[in-house]
């Protein structure tokens, strides 16, 4: 086991915290050292110390300390937000990673739309020095002054960036979304 110390005469956080004798084979010692009191005490008002060791006796002595830094984990995420626990965690993060890849479909296309009205201009005045009958098509101009400042701000930036130039971005309607 990884971070097992041989126990002195100290009793485990667990046992301090309940206030009884710790055992040689307490359940509870090897991932409660004694300096860990508060890791415990947030374990036990989430979870309380009988369910904690029912989990830690079923699951197998190999996977007991991963078992307890997700119960510490679980129990830090419940403690701040007792309605969604990590899963508001994730889900915050899942939203985000939509955004900036949202964000990232209008880069690119701003980026495709940039070389394509260069690549066109380059040809098209090579076809009229040639004497060809092309029409082109020009592309509305890109509606800020600096191209990097709109993109080195968050994504609620942008965002309000495209609704303040009332520009409908319907391109972008088959961005994957992770859910």
């Amino acid at each position: 086991m990884k971070g097992y110390e041989p126990r002195s005469s100290s009793s485990c956080a667990a046992c301090k915290l309940l206030k009884r004798r710790c055992i040689p084979n307490c359940i509870f010692a090897p991932y409660f050292r004694s300096d860990e009191c508060k890791k415990f005490a947030k374990v036990h008002k989430v979870f309380g110390a009988s369910n904690v060791s029912k989990i830690l006796i079923e699951v197998p002595e190999e996977q007991r300390e991963d078992t307890v830094n997700s119960l510490a984990y679980e129990a830090e995420a419940r403690l701040r937000d007792p309605v969604y626990g990590c899963i508001g965690a994730i889900a915050l993060l899942q939203r985000k990673m939509v955004e900036l890849q949202h964000d990232l479909a209008i880069a690119k296309d701003r980026l495709a739309r940039v070389v394509a009205s260069t690549t066109s201009a380059s040809d098209s005045s090579d076809e009229i020095m040639h004497g060809s009958s092309y029409s082109h098509v020009s592309l509305p101009p890109f509606p800020c002054s600096d191209f990097s400042d709109s993109f080195c701000h968050s994504s609620s930036s942008s965002s309000q960036f495209l609704s303040r130039h009332d520009q409908a971005v319907d391109d972008f309607t088959q961005i994957p979304y992770i859910f």
